[in-house]
């Protein structure tokens, strides 16, 4: 695995994007289910499961989160 990804994914960790961490994105709250999902440098998904309702869904880490993750794993 490239070393930015890397970076990135610890990154996001510390950002609040850990398996068992609660966190409100798109108005809704959400459980971290899974670990980040690269697909490219503006898109990176994380499983979640909704509080409210139980269902589980991938969701976008928003752009400003993960720009700001990008400045500092660089």
């Amino acid at each position: 695995m490239p070393s930015q990804p890397l970076s990135l994914t610890v990154r996001l960790k510390h950002l609040g994007f850990t398996v068992g961490n609660q966190m409100r994105l798109y108005g809704e709250k959400f459980e971290v289910a899974g670990e980040p999902i690269i697909l490219t440098d503006d898109v990176v998904l994380v499983d979640t499961i909704e509080v409210k309702s139980g269902t589980v869904k991938r969701v976008r880490i928003p752009l400003p989160i993960l720009k700001i993750a990008q400045e500092r794993a660089a």
